[in-house]
């Protein structure tokens, strides 16, 4: 029998990408996955450093682990990602946690077998964690996911420094990959049978500013629009800063790019945007969506929220809720600001009390929840293309799908329909999701 492998994944998309190619490595050298993690010869956790949460869940599975090290002295017990690639996280788990046989971060993820080999060979914890990124590495081997939709990553890194975020620091500058190397792996995938594609990047709309020659974020959508038995095109995360009227006008005339724009704008106060380092104001990104909505009035607009940014005023606070009811968006995620040691704004002065925090968060939840609610009341009655992802989890009666505006959608089915686009009336709606029956199919 095969060895076996386990993967725990934290955090956004970028890492469940870079699970993919990790569990391909490990695939590559015999090793088959499982769930079962007493059976486990190798497991690995990718980890996220975005939030503190994020970070305590992360040490406390590392210590749960012990036990189990304990039972099979033989398991590798690997740490990788985000989290690892902060400054000395590295050694403080080395020492916290002598258990623990690999650490890695996120700019060489592509030498895992080789950092295998040495902890099978030097039997001790191997440490290995670049400071800075190197060569973007292609055609790693990848076990993906199933189903119908699939990763692909068009650029690392980030070059904004948002005093707020970490990811800068962990993730490192940015770096497109060849327009040429995109296009090969999405006609691969659509010829593998995947009806949609998400394009990763930290800041997708910085796409090709590094490359030679330069190109940018609409050129790539423009190809990657022509790639047949491909359905649908999405992509994230936007810049409000960076997204163009080319951009705008090469979605609206596309085939296959989804109408659903995703901007964090992060607050609705210029003095908050500004001590962000977000690089616009409250006044162009209300600019920003009316130039989208006039020309994809089909448009779902959702974003990112931060409340309790230090310094933030009731003054502040009521321009975010302002801004909410002018925007009115499909949906928002909603954070409540925390520090993240080794940023900017952990050092500014002014931070928000707690209490403030939970009552701002709350009040923001509850109008963004009435909004999205009244929204998707309009949709009762209309007809979607509704690409089928499977059926439900938690309900085998039912299927469900996303409308091209990314709203989750539930029917009733055959499963077979799987992979498929069916067109679908919409008979019931609700904040979260809409119902919808099934009147013809392509």
């Amino acid at each position: 029998m095969n060895k076996q492998y386990h993967i725990m994944t934290f955090g956004c998309q970028m890492n469940e990408r870079d699970s993919e190619l990790l569990a391909g490595m490990l695939h590559e050298m015999g090793y088959e996955p499982t769930d079962d993690l007493n059976k486990s010869d190798i497991i690995l956790l990718n980890t996220c450093c975005v939030r503190e949460t994020a970070e305590n869940k992360i040490l406390g599975r590392i210590g749960d682990l012990k036990a189990l090290k304990s039972k099979n002295p033989e398991l590798i017990l690997g740490i990788c990602g985000c989290m690892t690639q902060q400054a000395e996280t590295g050694e403080n788990i080395r020492k916290r946690a002598p258990h623990v046989d690999l650490i890695f971060g996120t700019h060489n993820i592509h030498q895992l077998p080789e950092l295998i080999n040495r902890v099978k060979t030097e039997r001790k914890t191997v440490l290995d964690v670049w400071d800075t990124e190197g060569d973007i590495v292609e055609n790693l081997p990848s076990k993906r996911i199933e189903g119908v939709k699939a990763f692909v990553t068009i650029m690392y890194g980030c070059n904004n420094f948002c005093t707020y975020c970490i990811v800068p620091y962990v993730r490192g500058r940015e770096r497109s990959r060849n327009t040429a190397d995109v296009v090969r792996e999405v006609r691969e995938l659509a010829g593998q049978g995947y009806k949609e594609v998400m394009l990763l990047g930290q800041n997708v709309n910085s796409y090709g500013k590094d490359l030679d020659p330069k190109t940018d974020f609409a050129d790539l959508l423009v190809e990657l629009d022509k790639i047949d038995n491909l359905s649908r095109i999405r992509y994230m995360t936007s810049h409000p800063r960076d997204f163009n009227d080319k951009l705008i006008e090469v979605i609206a005339s596309s085939q296959k790019i989804c109408e659903h724009f995703h901007l964090p704008v992060q607050a609705g106060g210029n003095n908050v945007l500004k001590r962000m380092n977000r690089g616009y104001t409250k006044e162009s990104y209300l600019e920003l969506v009316k130039k989208i909505r006039d020309r994809i009035p089909s448009a779902s607009i959702t974003t990112d929220l931060i409340v309790g940014f230090p310094g933030e005023t009731d003054d502040d606070f009521a321009e975010t809720i302002d801004l909410l009811e002018k925007v009115r968006f499909d949906a928002a995620f909603t954070f409540v600001y925390n520090k993240r040691s080794g940023t900017p704004a952990a050092q500014m002065e002014d931070q928000v009390p707690n209490k403030v925090k939970k009552e701002r968060i709350q009040k923001l939840i509850s109008v963004q929840n009435k909004i999205s609610q009244e929204n998707n009341l309009t949709e009762g009655g209309k007809i979607h293309e509704i690409l089928v992802e499977g059926v439900k989890k938690d309900d085998p009666e039912r299927l469900e799908g996303r409308t091209r505006t990314n709203k989750l959608v539930l029917l009733k089915g055959d499963p077979a329909l799987k992979g498929q686009i069916v067109k679908v009336r919409i008979t019931e709606t609700g904040t979260w999701h809409l119902d919808g029956e099934i009147i013809d199919k392509d």
